[in-house]
């Protein structure tokens, strides 16, 4: 006598589609894995698009104030700009293959690390390539006659065999970061800065980075600091500090750099297809393929909105 199998991810037994159930409870932790790793996602500028290859971002210039002579005609001056257009990457997949399907379909604790790992994977990508954009911006030459370009601040003690003095190194370079920056008229809310998880750490544990009469605010207990000189310190260990990064059009030597200060007005991301999830059975491989997947691009817009952090 045939057997009549209870299939745990169809709907209401109703044949066909047996990964209904199991699609809905994979995907959303994909994309919970994917936000939880994820660093830049909201502190740039994104920019959806329903078609095509690229996108093109504004780059605005400066307004300027001039005194009106009574009776002379106001006819507005003229502020300088320039666009950028920045191409999607390309499909970018994370992947996994799952055998006994049914087995792993109820086995959460199979299923959970599967789901994390293409999300991480993927929030991975996605910073590296947003940093990357961003070394090779604070490199650049401005987009817009008369701003000004791109900056880097160099700190010899941030490799320093004494902690303090790598702490101090990092808090000096803030605040010199914070001048530049005040120097470029780049508006002072919305700055951040992303180091390394060692640069961070070292920051928590120096004193006077989270003494609110220094500038600076956090929580030593927490191991946490948010703020020095008005800017938010971000940890990520995709700054990798000591290599060429390669991925295509986002090539950056990263052999001495540290950390990143920049604004949201900085770099741009254009986004295709976000983050999705297909899933296969495959009846010759008896099991199911299951992809992670977006379409984005990524770019620097504003050098003046960049400083690279560096050790020579």
């Amino acid at each position: 006598m045939a057997m009549s199998p209870t299939r745990l991810g169809e709907v209401n037994r109703a044949g066909g589609n047996y990964l209904e159930l199991f699609k809905t409870v994979f995907i959303p932790e994909v994309i919970t894995a994917f936000e939880q790793q994820v660093v830049l996602l909201d502190k740039h500028y994104v920019r959806t698009i329903t078609n095509g290859k690229s996108a093109t971002f504004p780059v605005m210039g400066r307004a300027t104030a001039a005194y009106h002579t009574p009776g002379a005609e106001i006819v507005g001056t003229n502020i300088l700009g320039n666009e950028k257009v920045i191409n999607i990457d390309g499909l970018l997949l994370a992947s996994v293959f799952l055998a006994n399907i049914d087995e792993a379909m109820n086995n959460y604790d199979v299923r959970g690390p599967y789901a994390a790992e293409m999300g991480r994977a993927l929030a991975t990508a996605y910073d590296k390539n947003v940093i990357a954009e961003g070394i090779l911006g604070s490199r650049a030459s401005t987009l817009v006659t008369g701003l000004p370009n791109g900056a880097s601040i160099t700190k010899t003690d941030l490799t320093s065999g004494t902690q303090a003095l790598r702490a101090a190194a990092f808090a000096q370079a803030c605040f010199s970061a914070a001048t530049t920056f005040d120097a470029n008229s780049v508006p002072e809310g919305d700055r951040f800065v992303v180091v390394k998880p060692s640069i961070y750490y070292d920051a928590v544990q120096n004193t006077d980075a989270i003494n609110r009469d220094w500038g600076g605010a956090g929580a030593y207990s927490d191991g946490k600091i948010f703020r020095v000189a008005g800017i938010e310190i971000l940890k990520s260990a995709n700054v990798q500090t000591g290599v060429n990064y390669t991925a295509d059009v986002h090539d950056v030597d990263q052999t001495n750099t540290y950390g990143l200060f920049f604004t949201p007005s900085a770099i741009g991301t254009v986004k295709l297809m976000d983050l999705a999830m297909e899933a296969e059975y495959l009846i010759k491989f008896q099991g199911t393929l299951m992809v992670a997947k977006y379409a984005m691009g990524h770019s620097w817009l504003r050098p003046e909105c960049l400083i690279e952090l560096k050790q020579v």
